[in-house]
C-alpha cells in the first residue's frame, strides 16, 4: 500500500471517528442528566437519583402519551407491513404504464418536509375531524412508514430467484398460495426490517404529530416537546434515555434481520449453482 492511499484511509478513519462522536456526544450528556436529583437539567449531577424516571411512571400525562405512541406504532407496523410489501409487488412484479411514476409517489412522503405535509395533513384532517384522534395518527404515520417497507421489500424481491414462483405455478399453486408459501417466507425477514422501521418512524414522529395532537389524544414525542417548550422538566431526559435505549434495540434489531435475510438468499444461491 503506497504512503498516499495510507494516509488517505487514516484520513478518512479519523473523520468518520469525528463524526460520529459529534453526533453522539448529546447522548452523553442526556443518559447522566437522567440520573440527576436536580430541579433542572444539569450536566454533570451533583446527586444522582431515579426521581426522573419514577417521575414519568407515575404521571398520566406521561403514561398516557406513551401508551398512544405505543398503540398508534403497532397499528402503523402492521398496515405499512401489508400495504409495504403490496405496493413493492406492484413496482417490481407489475408491467403498466407510468410504472416509475408510481414508484416516486411510494416514496414521496419520505421527501416532502415534514412541515409541509403536516401542515396539509391538518387542513384536511380537520374538516373530516381527524385531528387529535388515534385513526388520524395512524394514517398519517402509515403514509411516512410506507415507503421503508416498500424500499425494503423491493430490494429483495429484485434478487429474488423468481424461477421458484413458476416452478410452484407449473405445479397447480395459484398466485395467492404461491405468494403465501415460496415468496414471503423468502422476503419474510425484509417484510420484518420494514416493519421494524415503519414502527421507529411512528413511535419517533414529532412534525407532523404536533399538527394532529392537543389536549385530548397526544404521543410521546409531542408530549416530550411540550416539557421542552413549555416547561423544562428534567423528566424528557429521562424519558430520552428510554427512546435511545429502544431505538438503538430496534435498529439493531432490523440489521440483524437483514443481514439474516442476506445470508439466507446468498446460500440459496450458493445451492442453485
Amino acid at each position: 500500500m503506497t504512503t498516499s492511499r495510507l494516509l488517505g484511509r487514516s484520513g478518512l478513519v479519523v473523520l468518520a471517528v469525528l463524526t460520529a462522536v459529534y453526533l453522539v456526544a448529546p447522548v452523553f450528556v442526556v443518559v447522566p442528566t437522567s440520573f440527576n436529583d436536580s430541579s433542572f437539567l444539569e450536566f454533570p449531577p451533583k446527586q444522582l437519583s431515579l426521581r426522573w424516571y419514577e417521575s414519568f411512571f407515575t404521571d398520566p400525562a406521561w403514561v398516557n402519551s406513551a401508551l398512544n405512541s405505543l398503540q398508534i406504532g403497532l397499528w402503523v407496523t402492521v398496515l405499512a407491513a401489508v400495504l409495504g410489501t403490496a405496493a413493492a409487488l406492484a413496482v417490481v412484479r407489475g408491467r403498466y404504464p407510468l410504472r416509475a411514476a408510481v414508484s416516486a409517489l411510494l416514496v414521496a412522503p419520505i421527501l416532502v418536509p415534514y412541515v409541509i405535509l403536516g401542515l396539509a395533513v391538518y387542513a384536511v384532517f380537520l374538516q373530516l375531524g381527524l385531528t387529535q384522534t388515534i385513526l388520524g395518527f395512524v394514517l398519517v404515520h402509515t403514509a411516512l412508514a410506507v415507503p421503508f417497507v416498500v424500499i425494503n421489500v423491493s430490494s429483495a424481491l429484485v434478487s429474488f430467484d423468481d424461477r421458484l414462483e413458476m416452478a410452484a405455478m407449473s405445479l397447480g399453486a395459484n398466485r395467492f398460495s404461491t405468494f403465501v408459501r415460496v415468496t414471503l417466507p423468502n422476503i419474510l425477514p425484509s417484510v420484518a426490517a420494514g416493519a421494524l422501521f415503519a414502527f421507529i418512524t411512528s413511535f419517533d414522529e414529532v412534525v407532523t404529530s404536533i399538527f394532529l395532537a392537543g389536549p385530548d389524544v397526544s404521543t410521546l414525542p409531542v408530549q416530550m416537546w411540550s416539557g421542552v417548550r413549555v416547561q423544562i422538566d428534567p423528566t424528557v431526559a429521562a424519558v430520552s434515555t428510554m427512546l435511545l435505549l429502544i431505538t438503538l434495540a430496534l435498529f439493531a434489531t432490523a440489521g440483524l434481520v437483514r443481514a439474516l435475510g442476506t445470508r439466507r438468499a446468498q446460500k440459496a444461491l450458493a445451492a442453485d449453482a
